[in-house]
């Protein structure tokens, strides 16, 4: 059996999978490689800005930030990780 991939900030305990309506962006690489990004509602502006996300396997220790933006132009596409941020 295959699981749907587990959304970014979900608490784990309830169903974490996709919603349907809700627009995602994959992320990709670094620490949170696999999870998914719900991005429902960002403006165009926003999308190209990508996100530091919060995660407990950052480089600076739990609290710290991962990195994820579109590839430049593909703001239609996966987030890649660029890094780790305090």
């Amino acid at each position: 059996m295959t699981h749907a991939p587990r959304v970014y900030g979900s608490d784990g305990e309830a169903d974490t999978g996709p919603e349907p309506g809700h627009d995602y962006r994959e992320l990709v690489g670094g620490p949170l490689d696999g999870q998914l990004l719900d991005v429902t509602g960002w403006t165009d502006d926003m999308l190209a800005g990508g996100a530091y996300l919060i995660t407990p396997h950052s480089a600076y220790g739990p609290g710290g930030r991962a990195d994820y933006a579109p590839a430049p132009g593909q703001i239609e596409g996966p987030f890649v990780w660029e890094g780790d941020v305090p």
